[in-house]
């Protein structure tokens, strides 16, 4: 019985651990994105020259 629940409890842990994962490789993927269009932004103003 106490073998049983705690495969049980680590399996639930694993497909847990497994969901946030993919859900933080989603996040970052949308920040890295969100970077890119300032990064973009920035260039087409012309605010990451330096100024002499």
């Amino acid at each position: 019985m106490k073998r049983t629940t705690a495969l049980l409890l680590l399996a639930l842990f694993t497909a847990g651990t497994l969901s946030a994962c993919n859900t933080m490789k989603g996040a970052g993927q949308d920040v890295q994105k969100v970077g890119e269009k300032v990064e973009e932004s920035a260039d087409r103003t012309g605010g990451t020259t330096t100024r002499p």
